[in-house]
């Protein structure tokens, strides 16, 4: 399906949340009516890949709303405003969505989810000129 997607130069980032809610290893979430997390615009020029959303920020529905966000804005020099602009700044977790709490902390995101979501969000923004890898 991804590969397919890909390929097809008529797909919106609408179409790509849209697919993302359809897929089956979502269903659970969709079905919970919990959509998937990310900010993302074609023109966008930096982009934070992080973790999974935490759950503070799947329940408010701002990606990266949490005291990691407020760290990460202080670090990068940027405001809430700039940050939360989609056309300057994407953010785009390895997994959409929030993975659940485990014995330590938030469990990790699912496996396979990047590397199926990415290349499709990442070939529709080819203004990105800097890529932020946070743990």
């Amino acid at each position: 399906m991804t590969e397919q997607m890909a390929g097809e130069e008529s797909q919106t980032f609408d179409d790509i949340f849209q697919a993302i809610k359809a897929d089956p290893q979502n269903a659970e979430y969709t079905a919970a009516g919990i959509d998937p997390l990310y900010a993302v615009a074609e023109d966008a020029r930096v982009m934070v890949i992080g973790q999974a959303p935490s759950h503070i920020a799947q329940e408010t529905r701002i990606p990266r709303n949490d005291k990691s966000g407020d760290r990460l804005r202080e670090w990068m020099g940027v405001d809430r405003v700039t940050f939360y602009d989609p056309h300057q700044v994407a953010i785009v977790p390895m997994d959409f969505y929030f993975p659940g709490k485990g014995k330590g902390g938030d469990l990790p995101p699912r496996k396979g989810f990047a590397e199926k979501w990415h290349p499709v969000l990442l070939g529709m923004m080819p203004q990105v000129r800097l890529t932020m890898l946070v743990g």
